[in-house]
């Protein structure tokens, strides 16, 4: 019996087809995956099978139920993961918990069987607010969430992204505990490890449904996509560091008047203290000009309280630092005005075009309207954005939003940019495009300091810190850190030093 069943379904928004004739069937039991870039549907797909779209042509069916005539007995049987948090930031663990059991006419003592294996990892915290835990603490509140009804279909659009390497594993582990009770899971993710754990996928693209088959089936045949060619590092640097190590020989950036020092980077026994919780626990390192940092951690390490305080949003508890020159306690302000900065969460504004866009951040830069004018041409000519300068940043796919984000933030030539997992949920071979363009900005003598949890971008940065319960563990070139302890890739040294936190969250 199939648990789900599409049947050439469209559906689109104003001229934009989201999809296109789609029919796929998924059986009882199986891990599912929907797997495509940004923009390719996925999303409108999960919408309609969970009931809360209408398709405009076609039929669909879930756990043999119509989705228009048996949206109530579909919305009992399913539990669904939207991309985005979706619970209650303001309300503790266990109140969202007894928040969606009541929701679904239930109990969290009636459900709590069948979620044990979960939430007993969290239920430590569970008088915590949702909003104050970590990235894979919420996706297994979220997921406890979506159980807590006991469903027979579970729906889960990229369930992990954000979330670090160690724990995107136990929740999977966890989905094979799920599939062992015949729970059908479709789930959708941009990290190919996760993509070789379904059984089946199917690969969507621009509305299309291009192909379906085992993961290893459709990762071959599509390899342009999902397995893109290796980025070529740059040719042997010049050695112009103070200790001896290689680093970039670079164009001074605006910044560079700012730094007598070869380090952009400069701390020494940093503390940051929420009360007798210290995030940042005594961290010392430097960073060269015009090299590529990569600054990793297990959420929950500390890594986005260090890098708000070298970025002169909070100042430290303890400890000494300076970014291109200044002070991180005293000059601040000095601080913000000569680095770049791409948060986490995407920083533009939807409702203002793309050239609007660029000039809006130019301004507040402080650049005149005459550089502007000449380097936005330049700009929009190098991401092939001349024709969309005029587009709504609300209308272009995430991959465009991220490339047009990085490059505002380093359009004034800032001596250093901070990049907060800047390749979020995009798939490799947008996040391929990226690193070229930050390999261009570094290059050009932009110091790119950066986070992530795609251990095959830690593979492309000149030296990586891991931080583990608010130090930092270990330190070094990404060879040098394979060799020292003993392991074939980054994924593998990561999750071996991630595993060491003694700290809860």
């Amino acid at each position: 019996m199939n648990a789900i069943e599409v049947k050439n379904v469209s559906k689109s928004y104003g001229k934009v087809m989201a999809l296109d004739d789609v029919s796929f069937t998924v059986p009882k039991g199986e891990v599912f995956g929907l797997i495509g870039p940004d923009g390719a549907g996925k999303t409108s797909m999960y919408r309609i099978l969970c009931t809360l779209l209408l398709a405009d042509k076609g039929e669909a069916c879930v756990d043999g139920f119509d989705v228009v005539k048996g949206m109530r007995e579909i919305r009992r049987r399913v539990g669904y993961m939207p991309g985005r948090f979706s619970l209650y930031q303001d309300l503790t663990v266990e109140e969202n918990l007894q928040f969606f059991a009541k929701l679904f006419g239930t109990t969290v003592e009636a459900g709590y069987d069948s979620i044990r294996a979960i939430y007993s990892q969290i239920e430590p915290f569970r008088k915590r607010k949702a909003g104050a835990l970590s990235g894979g603490m919420k996706q297994k509140l979220a997921l406890s969430c979506a159980l807590i009804h006991q469903p027979s279909v579970l729906f889960l659009d990229e369930p992990t992204t954000g979330v670090d390497p160690v724990s995107r594993k136990e929740l999977w582990d966890m989905l094979e505990t799920l599939r062992e009770r015949n729970i059908t899971i479709m789930a959708s993710t941009p990290y190919l490890d996760e993509v070789r754990r379904c059984e089946r996928v199917a690969f969507l693209d621009q509305g299309h449904l291009r192909g379906i088959g085992t993961p290893d089936e459709i990762l071959t045949q599509f390899a342009d996509v999902f397995n893109p060619p290796p980025l070529k590092t740059p040719s042997p640097l010049p050695l112009n560091g103070e200790d001896g190590q290689e680093t970039r020989v670079t164009a001074p950036t605006a910044a560079d008047v700012c730094v007598e020092s070869p380090y952009v980077i400069e701390v020494s026994h940093l503390v940051k203290a929420f009360g007798t919780f210290h995030a940042v626990d005594d961290i010392s390192f430097k960073v060269r000009k015009g090299e590529i940092f990569g600054f990793l951690g297990a959420n929950g390490a500390g890594k986005t309280t260090a890098m708000h305080m070298l970025t002169g949003l909070n100042q430290p508890t303890s400890g000494t630092g300076r970014v291109v020159g200044y002070d991180i306690s005293t000059e601040h302000e000095q601080i913000k005005k000569h680095i770049g900065y791409m948060s986490q969460k995407f920083s533009l504004y939807e409702d203002l075009t793309v050239a609007e866009n660029i000039r809006l951040f130019a301004g507040i830069y402080g650049m005149k309207d005459e550089e502007i004018r000449v380097k936005t041409e330049e700009l929009l000519r190098r991401l092939k954005f001349e024709e969309h300068k005029d587009d709504l940043v609300s209308s272009l796919p995430l991959g465009w939003k991220q490339k047009l984000a990085f490059s505002v933030s380093i359009f004034h030539e800032p001596g250093i940019v901070f990049l907060d997992e800047p390749t979020g949920g995009v798939d490799p071979a947008t996040r391929r495009q990226f690193w070229e363009l930050i390999y261009d900005a570094a290059q050009r003598g932009i110091t790119v300091f950066v986070t992530t949890h795609y251990m095959d971008e830690a593979e492309y940065c000149d030296r990586i810190s891991i931080m583990v319960d608010g130090k930092i563990k270990a330190i070094g070139t990404p060879d040098e850190l394979k060799r020292t302890y003993g392991q074939k890739d980054m994924d593998h040294v990561f999750t071996l030093l991630a595993r060491e936190a003694k700290r809860g969250d």
